[in-house]
């Protein structure tokens, strides 16, 4: 009788053991702050997009105006067909999907050959000014993305659709062609302009690392520079430049301010405004299928890059026998690559601000006389004649408040995520190897593949009506901070890890053995070692929400209106010149933003915000 009482003691003693092993891991910090970031992401990402797939697949109340025998709330696959079949299908759905395919495609292209050369001709050659043009080469990424679609049309708008003549017209005498001032080629040229700051980034830092001896191998064996380039540098830099790809076409798929501006006056629809444009009609199950499709668009892209990336053959690129980066000698042509770098990046920062500014500065629109200028615009008292009536901007409160919701948002938004990407690098890197860690870092990736326009309509699925204890956000101040820490969750999450991987388990464990708790262990210990990354993920947030319009265009109203939603407001309305100024403050405001950030943090940068 003693063997099965040893038996059942030591079983007992097992399940005791196994308890207490549970209850010490359940306890862990590391574990506590993981099941802490689950629950958040949770609400904050797959609630909505549960939330957004079930609108699509029930019947709503405005869909009753077309089939009075539906019952709000059943299933249906009304929308789905509606939006993927016959002639609808193929004028809200095929159409602009084509069309956002076309912009993206060329962009990607576009900035791809503008980010790579001046990348190869900072990092590898001995051009003058090479540290010059890499400060500069970030600037247009810093600037709202529809700067340069608002500037475009001021130079090249003709009367096609009506109003007035763009300066182009002024200046010469002769309206420019359609094509040229409306529609995909200014939308891509405008778009690659302002992403190529992705290939710039990627690509320099690939060519930082390539060591020049294994080119240098290559042509003491006879191989002509062509055979170098293909064979040597492309396949070292291809990460880089796959990486660009999918943040660029990512991101121009979801954009909303070009094709808004540039495509709008000529119906040229692409899904993002078709979106939008279901939306406003209050056509939401529709508006939420093509919201679907342009997520399932990149999920797919970034599941293409993911296994070509996954398959590509590895190189060596730093040994043991020391690193040589040597600069390619450009010789006579030096001057000349010099000389169009400066006129490149004239073109694409100066110009567009200076062409915005002298708009302002004309009273009638179309007249760039002299004799037209005025400041009406700027601190002109309200006049009926002028902007419907209202006051210049500097004088008006609604553009004051307009500019505070901004900055407080931004600010919020910025020290949100910062915080919840410190954490999130915590209980990723600590947790490393473990399935629990490769999931939170997973839920903290998926707002990065969902366009802006498509999450922002998520989040009108989710906090259009009650949700639980939780009443209807639509319309108010807190929905803006929620979606927009939501939507950055994924760079604040690189930030912290990469903070984070440089942070010693020996310190942590150093504390514990003083008796430090877990907030002065995070207050003393990791805060102040990972404060430049969270300056970094703050800074890089700040910006990027300051002149978001795709993510929040659906979701601001009247009583929180925000700059970047503000330009767009005046655009369609007419008052180009309003809009313009808008935008001048809006660029101001973030210039002025990064450099106040930028010397509080001491290394907190754009660069490694975007985690170059």
């Amino acid at each position: 009788m003693a063997v099965p009482a040893i038996a059942a003691q030591t079983s007992s003693q097992r399940l005791l053991a196994s308890t207490r092993r549970f209850s010490r891991w359940l306890t862990s910090t590391r574990v506590v702050l993981s099941l802490a970031m689950l629950a958040v992401m949770f609400v904050m990402v797959v609630i909505p997009l549960y939330k957004l797939v079930e609108i699509t697949v029930t019947w709503q109340a405005h869909d009753l105006t077309r089939v009075p025998t539906a019952v709000e709330g059943e299933f249906t696959t009304f929308h789905w067909v509606r939006m993927l079949t016959g002639i609808i299908g193929k004028i809200y759905t095929y159409t602009p999907l084509q069309h956002s395919m076309t912009i993206a495609v060329g962009s990607t292209l576009l900035a791809l050959v503008i980010g790579g050369s001046l990348a190869w001709l900072v990092v590898r050659t001995d051009m003058p000014g090479r540290k010059l043009v890499n400060q500069l080469a970030v600037l247009p990424y810093i600037m709202p993305s529809w700067t340069l679609a608002q500037a475009w049309l001021v130079f090249f708008k003709n009367r096609t659709t009506g109003g007035t003549p763009g300066v182009f017209e002024f200046l010469v005498g002769q309206a420019p062609p359609s094509w040229l001032s409306y529609g995909p080629v200014p939308i891509i040229i405008c778009s690659a302009l302002h992403y190529y700051t992705f290939f710039f980034l990627f690509v320099s830092a690939a060519l930082i690392s390539i060591d020049s001896n294994l080119e240098e191998a290559g042509d003491l064996m006879g191989a002509s520079r062509w055979r170098i380039l293909r064979k040597i540098t492309m396949p070292l830099v291809l990460p880089a430049i796959l990486s660009g790809v999918i943040m660029t076409f990512s991101k121009v798929m979801g954009t909303f301010g070009g094709p808004n501006i540039l495509g709008l006056p000529i119906r040229y629809y692409t899904l993002a405004t078709m979106i939008r444009g279901s939306l406003a009609a209050g056509e939401g199950g529709d508006a939420f299928v093509l919201a679907i499709v342009l997520i399932l668009l990149a999920i797919t892209t970034i599941y293409i890059n993911q296994r070509l990336v996954g398959t590509r053959r590895s190189y060596e690129t730093i040994g043991g026998r020391g690193f040589v980066a040597q600069a390619s000698k450009l010789g006579k042509y030096k001057r000349a690559f010099q000389i169009a770098v400066i006129i490149f990046q004239i073109l694409v920062i100066a110009v567009p601000i200076g062409l915005l500014l002298w708009n302002t500065l004309m009273l009638i629109d179309g007249n760039y006389s002299l004799s037209n200028f005025t400041l009406q615009h700027w601190i002109g008292a309200a006049n009926t004649h002028y902007n419907s009536g209202e006051p210049g901007v500097l004088l008006n409160p609604k553009i004051w408040q307009t500019a505070w919701n901004s900055i407080k948002l931004s600010l919020f938004t910025a020290f949100f995520t910062a915080l919840l990407g410190i954490i999130l690098g915590y209980a990723i890197v600590k947790g490393r190897g473990t399935r629990l860690s490769k999931l939170v870092e997973q839920l903290a990736y998926i707002p990065y593949v969902i366009p802006g326009i498509a999450f922002g309509a998520v989040y009108i699925a989710m906090f259009a009506r009650k949700l639980g204890p939780i009443p209807p956000l639509y319309g108010t101040f807190a929905l803006l901070v929620i979606v927009s820490v939501s939507k950055h969750l994924p760079y604040s999450s690189r930030s912290g890890v990469s903070a984070m991987m440089q942070v010693g388990h020996e310190l942590e464990e150093a504390g514990m053995v003083a008796g430090a708790n877990v907030w002065q262990r995070f207050s003393r210990i990791i805060f102040p070692l990972t404060k430049s990354g969270f300056m970094s993920g703050f800074l890089m947030t700040f910006i990027t929400t300051m002149r978001e319009l795709s993510l929040i265009i659906l979701l601001v109203t009247p009583a929180t209106q925000l700059l970047a939603s503000q330009t767009m407001f005046y655009t369609e309305n007419g008052d180009a010149q309003m809009a313009n100024v808008v935008i001048l403050i809006l660029i101001a405001i973030v210039v002025a933003g990064n450099f106040i950030i930028g010397r509080f943090s001491r290394g907190g940068s754009l660069r490694k915000g975007l985690g170059m």
